[in-house]
């Protein structure tokens, strides 16, 4: 995979009203925890992974718009999967995915 374009990701993002407050490797964490989005290895392509403990309503709606502002910036998001948070120790958490 080539360079992550995460300036454009937080564009989108941005557009919004949305904040991300962390990214790493290939996952973009966003300020309220409710997805994260995570780059593939197609160019412009990326995954929303949904916290199984958020609002489902509130995220389909928020999902629906960050989509539709992707659109703008031809970075097209795909649905992925959902994920659950848990603290692993002092400064970390750990993740885990649904199969």
């Amino acid at each position: 995979m080539g360079l992550k374009p995460l300036g454009i990701v937080k564009e989108i993002v941005e557009s919004i009203g949305m904040e991300i407050s962390y990214a790493y490797d290939d996952l973009v964490f966003m300020e309220h925890n409710a997805f994260l989005l995570q780059f593939t290895e197609k160019e412009n392509e990326l995954l929303i992974h949904m916290n199984r403990d958020a609002d489902e309503t509130e995220l389909k709606n928020d999902i629906a718009r960050l989509k539709k502002a992707a659109s703008v910036h031809l970075v097209t998001f795909n649905d992925g999967t959902t994920y659950t948070l848990s603290q692993a120790d002092d400064d970390n958490i750990r993740i885990e995915f649904a199969s």
